[in-house]
């Protein structure tokens, strides 16, 4: 193993650090927010956004409507580009399922939303009213 590889696998990155590095928030201070919030979890607890990272370590971290699970696989303090920042995670089989199955059940909602098309007519609305008071 080279000198680089060897320091680059025994330097310390902070959490937030390397979140931000990883491409999952825009800024370091949203990634700071985010893990202060307790919406990112490191090896299933909570942590402070200057905890060092480990490799090995499981994050779970909010994505849109679900929650990604991902494996540390190296560290970078350095923000590069998408393709090289996906090579520092993995994320699990089972979070990548949750995430399609939870997608399906949200497409298939859609169909069936209990939200009206429009507003109520005024026999709709009378309908409504006896509804409420019976």
């Amino acid at each position: 193993m080279s000198q680089s590889k060897q320091a680059k696998s025994t330097e310390k990155v902070r959490l937030d650090k390397w979140l931000w590095a990883a491409r999952f928030f825009k800024t370091r201070a949203l990634a700071r927010d985010m893990v202060q919030s307790g919406k990112v979890q490191y090896n299933g607890q909570r942590a402070k956004p200057g905890r060092p990272v480990e490799i090995g370590a499981m994050i779970t971290l909010p994505a849109g409507w679900d929650h990604k699970e991902v494996e540390v696989l190296d560290l970078c303090e350095k923000r590069q580009s998408a393709s090289l920042a996906q090579a520092l995670y993995s994320e699990t089989q089972a979070s990548v399922d949750k995430r399609e199955e939870n997608q399906r059940a949200r497409q298939l909602s859609a169909f069936h939303s209990p939200k009206p098309d429009g507003r109520p007519d005024k026999k709709q609305r009378r309908e409504i009213i006896k509804l409420k008071h019976s």
